[in-house]
Formats: structure tokens, sequence, C-alpha cells
């Protein structure tokens, strides 16, 4: 089970509003640590706001597949078409 430490939300920097926030113990590869720094310096966030958005990203994209299966269940699978359309709604 991961180590899970409170910690008081006023110690964390550059958080927009109060939270109950949770302090864990990952590990990365040594390469991706320093990209994730780098790509934290670069968006001016601290390393734990930016591993915070990832994480929400990522559940998003989960909730999201989530959606569509339970879609394309009801109504059958997304056409070409449809999938070429949504790709160009994404990418402008």
């Amino acid at each position: 089970m991961a180590r899970v430490k409170p910690i008081a939300a006023a110690s964390m920097n550059k958080y927009d509003h109060v939270m109950s926030v949770v302090r864990v113990t990952v590990s990365l590869e040594a390469e991706l640590a320093e990209a994730v720094r780098e790509a934290a310096l670069a968006d001016a966030q601290n390393l734990s706001a930016w591993i915070s958005d990832a994480a929400r990203r990522r559940l998003a994209t989960r909730q999201l597949r989530d959606v569509i299966a339970a879609w394309e269940a009801e109504h059958g699978e997304f056409s070409e078409d449809e999938l070429a359309d949504a790709r160009r709604r994404l990418n402008p």
C-alpha cells in the first residue's frame, strides 16, 4: 500500500484555491522524471500541480472511453466518417 500523509493546503505552492491535499510518494524512470520537471517549469507550475493536472486528464480520458463504449453498445460502433469528423473537430 502506498504511503500517504495528509498535509495542509497552505504548504502547497501555486494552488489557486484552498483544497484538501494528500502527499504521496511515486517513483518514475529518471528520463521521465526529468521530462516532467522540465514540462512543469515550462508551464510555470510546481511538480505537484503539473502531475495533478496530468492525473486529472488521464481520469477524464478514462471516463470518456467509458461513455463512448456505452454509446457504442447501444448504437453500434462509430463509422469511419464519424471518427474523421470527430478528429477534425478536435484538431482544427
